[in-house]
């Protein structure tokens, strides 16, 4: 496989402890301001006072509420501020979700008909709002890309949309915003960037020897962060949770190279139907799905299991590769099975298919190789 791609990542980062302030140079004064959040832990924290600091001389309003999947119900409200109000620059002030929701917002905020419609592809983007963006909780990396996942709560579907002209113009990176953070949170977070790296590292071998090489470093600080979590209230921690979940899904080591995604979408159903964390949907897929899969994974499993987790080469290497990665989550207290579908094994299971049969994803994997019976298969061993 030659290796040809187009990379751009036009995402200003201001990274370090105290750069919040450099919102106030990196918006316009006579630009007009909309502050996205969440639940409001930001006033907390100390960060939302640090955001209205930096907007002192800016003409801006607010808009929270944003749910921790972002649902299209309540971002359409924030949709009808832009409009109403001619706002000119999104700040999206929290974690993947926020960033998420506004990436909607500021493309449904340039649409007349049903914001919907972005997610199902009947809209494609073509301009949208300006966004930047104060992260508070390193997991997604969708400061700096062009991707965001929404769900619509009437029914309970959970889509995602790709568009450069929602891609963040800016992004703070504050470590000490982690400081407040809840434990899971940080946990899903850590899970989370893992499972990002291993979607577009995990498929077959291309031998494109950065991207493999820079997504096995990323892969291997994870590790080390995980086996480090007793001292993860301190600085150097934080910061290379934070710095990594990003550069693993900014574009760079998903350039040229076969992605892989299905532990993703499944992932989706189970959190559209029964609210699992993001996070923690994937960690109970992806075990699984490996095991499912292992055949066409085994050369790059094997790669995995020398490179990151330094496994002695031999028998069942990809085997045990999968081993060591379930033991990840299971250090972290992670669980791998779906536990939260009130038992009725067989039911979750069907519902699961028939949702993932009406958005069309009965081909996935980076060979297309996962149609719907052996996502059920994988659903057989994910499912408690």
């Amino acid at each position: 496989m030659s290796m040809q791609f187009t990379y751009l990542n036009p995402t200003k980062i201001f990274f370090g402890q105290g750069q919040i302030a450099a919102i106030a140079s990196s918006i316009p004064t006579t630009t007009k301001v909309l502050v996205v959040y969440g639940g409001g832990s930001i006033k907390a924290n100390g960060v939302y006072q640090q955001v209205a600091a930096a907007l002192e001389n800016h003409q801006w309003c607010e808009f929270s509420g944003v749910e921790a999947n972002p649902t299209k119900e309540t971002l359409d409200k924030a949709v009808a501020i832009v409009k109403e109000q001619a706002i000119e620059m999104i700040l999206a002030v929290g974690g993947g979700s926020v960033i998420d929701g506004c990436k909607y917002i500021a493309a449904a905020s340039h649409y007349d008909g049903d914001g919907w419609d972005i997610l199902t592809g009947q809209h494609q983007v073509s301009s949208a709002t300006l966004l930047g963006a104060v992260l508070t909780l390193p997991a997604t990396g969708s400061e700096s890309n062009s991707g965001a996942v929404i769900t619509k709560a009437a029914t309970q579907d959970k889509l995602a949309f790709l568009s450069p002209f929602v891609q963040p113009q800016f992004a703070v990176m504050d470590p000490d915003v982690m400081k407040s953070l809840p434990e899971r949170q940080l946990i899903n977070g850590l899970v989370d960037a893992w499972v990002h790296v291993c979607e577009q590292y995990l498929t077959y071998n291309h031998g494109h020897m950065v991207q493999d090489g820079y997504a096995e470093v990323l892969l291997r600080n994870l590790l080390t962060l995980a086996s480090q979590y007793d001292q993860r209230d301190n600085d150097q921690w934080r910061e290379n949770l934070m710095w990594t979940a990003n550069q693993a899904l900014n574009g760079l080591i998903g350039s040229g190279v076969p992605h892989d995604w299905a532990t993703h979408m499944i992932g989706h159903e189970l959190t559209a139907l029964w609210h699992v964390d993001h996070a923690r949907s994937l960690a109970i897929v992806q075990p699984s799905l490996l095991r499912n899969q292992i055949e066409l994974k085994r050369g790059k499993l094997e790669q995995m299991g020398r490179e990151v987790f330094r496994l002695d080469s031999g028998e069942q290497l990809a085997e045990r590769t999968i081993d060591a990665i379930e033991g990840f989550y299971h250090s972290l207290n992670v669980p791998t099975k779906l536990t939260e579908h009130n038992g009725d094994k067989a039911a979750a299971i069907n519902l699961v298919l028939e949702q993932l049969e009406k958005h069309g994803m009965v081909a996935l994997g980076e060979t297309q190789a996962i149609d719907l019976t052996q996502s059920r298969v994988i659903l057989e061993n994910a499912i408690a």
